[in-house]
């Protein structure tokens, strides 16, 4: 053997041998899919240490955006607390406003009707007498039939219809309020003071009494 296929040799045993990596996702053999992880072998490549995994994100934020943040969602709480603060206040206000246009609204009906019980009562009183005339000529039959006993039906019924009430009724008892005592009779017979007689009619508009009706009472006897 010559010199110069020695060192043919000796080179040809020097040299390394090419390596060749299989990157077929499909396995030839089996025909099954490969593992990811056998394609990172197989390719020598590995994830370096200390890397982040993937997807996650870094948190590259500096304290000085950490306290701005953290003042930004201080500040937005605080005018929330202001703005529900100040929700409830006008809530308040407007339940109060609202109460006092009830009673407002009530006042005003009562001295409306205040006023219209007024006024009828001023002008009753002012009829009063006319009113006496027509039960004397109705306790002297004057008003059983013709033209002025249709003259006091209507006239009444106009009475009663703006809530004119009439006082005084023999055989009810004695009532203060309503009645004024101008004869007393003693009766053994009644154990309380019971009317009589009525000298004259008493008349009253809703709980205004005009006048209180003049009467003769029996009274217990002694």
């Amino acid at each position: 053997m010559t010199g110069h296929e020695d060192d043919k040799r000796d080179e040809t045993e020097g040299r390394e041998e090419p390596r060749v990596h299989d990157k077929r996702r499909i396995d030839p053999v089996t025909g099954e899919p490969r593992e990811a992880a056998a394609d990172a072998a197989a390719s020598g490549a590995a994830p370096s240490e200390g890397a982040a995994p993937e997807g996650a994100a870094s948190d590259d934020m500096s304290e000085a955006d950490r306290a701005l943040l953290a003042g930004e969602a201080a500040a937005i709480e605080a005018e929330r607390a202001a703005l529900q603060a100040k929700s409830e206040q006008q809530q308040d206000e407007l339940a109060r406003l609202k109460a006092e246009y009830v009673n407002y609204r009530s006042r005003t009906e009562r001295e409306r009707a205040g006023d219209r019980d007024a006024t009828i009562a001023s002008v009753i009183a002012s009829m009063l007498p006319a009113l006496d005339d027509l039960d004397l000529a109705d306790k002297h039959g004057d008003l059983v039939e013709g033209p002025l006993a249709i003259v006091a039906q209507k006239l009444r019924a106009s009475f009663e219809q703006l809530g004119v009430v009439k006082l005084g009724e023999v055989g009810e008892a004695f009532d203060i309020d309503k009645h004024e005592a101008v004869a007393q009779l003693p009766n053994p017979e009644v154990t309380e003071m019971v009317v009589a007689d009525v000298v004259q009619a008493g008349y009253r508009v809703g709980d205004r009494v005009l006048r209180a009706a003049k009467v003769a009472v029996f009274v217990p006897a002694e």
